[in-house]
């Protein structure tokens, strides 16, 4: 082929007309083009029941002289999915690691205003009685080194006496084990091997079993920090299939980057912007119909 001459065009056929993204003006003034999220992700049929479990009101975080989280009032409901969104250091994680207390664990932390779980003040609760009612769920799968049964019966031996005497093969430990798997979509294709180690899973499934291990003590609240955000697509649309079904039995709170997840699995979205939250409400008026000009500029892609 001569190299003067043009590459040759390429016609693509399509079943249908192309859709035209129209630029909408940013603060600047400059366009953006905004890629609205799909109305299928966004209108998903509301749960058949839904009950507050957790409850933020004006709530202060701050690491040092730093107040990292301004005022946050908000609902965690159970039958509900609530997305917090926002750009690297608005607060969000910060928000998310108070509801279960991980953030006093951090030298320096203070803060102000409450948090209540079933309408009592978290902060009166015993923590590891608080963080069995509110299970977290990191970035990175951590299952233990042990075998995948132990992994998730190693939280039902925490609770069980006298502990120097664990007996994790009770009948009632193997069915709560089993209950668990299932709930994290995970015993079809782990179930006739629990004796293997968890190491030997895949990056999806260790992290699917670290939701069964949080699961197993019958959590009200499940906190989910970017669970997905280091699988494949695969194992991401798994996850993100697991926590919509999961919205029924338990409250959720997912912190994401990915603002097309935020519109998969999202039913509420908050967003937060240097520590404010900006824009509460559900997802479809965050996406399509948002009243703040922040919320409208951040979800077009316009900073973040």
């Amino acid at each position: 082929m001569d190299p003067l001459m043009p590459p040759p065009i390429r016609r693509i056929a399509v079943d249908r007309d192309p859709r035209v993204v129209v630029p909408q003006p940013s603060a600047n003034g400059a366009a953006t083009a905004t890629v609205p999220a799909p109305a299928e992700h966004i209108r998903r049929a509301p749960s058949a029941v839904v009950r507050e479990r957790m409850r933020a009101e004006s709530v202060w975080l701050a690491y040092g002289e730093n107040w990292v989280v301004r005022d946050v009032s908000l609902p965690v409901r159970q039958g509900e999915v609530l997305a917090l969104i926002g750009a690297s250091g608005s607060g969000k994680t910060t928000l998310l690691r108070s509801f279960n207390r991980l953030t006093e664990i951090t030298e320096g932390a203070a803060r102000a205003g409450q948090i209540t779980l079933d309408g009592q003040d978290i902060y009166e609760l015993e923590v590891n009685h608080l963080r069995r009612r509110v299970s977290m769920v990191f970035q990175q799968p951590n299952p233990f080194p042990m075998s995948i049964f132990d992994n998730v019966a190693y939280a039902l031996a925490e609770q069980s006496p006298p502990r120097g005497r664990r007996r994790r093969r009770t009948p009632q430990i193997e069915a709560a084990v089993h209950e668990a798997l299932v709930r994290a979509g995970l015993w079809d294709e782990v179930g006739d091997d629990l004796g293997r180690s968890a190491l030997r899973l895949s990056g999806g499934q260790q992290q699917r079993l670290c939701i069964a291990r949080a699961l197993a003590v019958n959590p009200e609240v499940l906190l989910l920090d970017e669970p997905a955000s280091a699988l494949d697509p695969i194992s991401t649309a798994k996850i993100e299939e697991l926590i919509v079904g999961l919205r029924e039995s338990v409250a959720i709170v997912i912190v994401t980057h990915n603002l097309q997840q935020a519109t998969r699995v999202g039913d509420y979205v908050a967003f937060m912007h240097l520590g404010e939250l900006v824009e509460y409400g559900t997802t479809e008026q965050i996406f399509l119909h948002a009243v703040q000009q922040r919320t409208r500029d951040y979800v077009s892609g316009a900073f973040g």
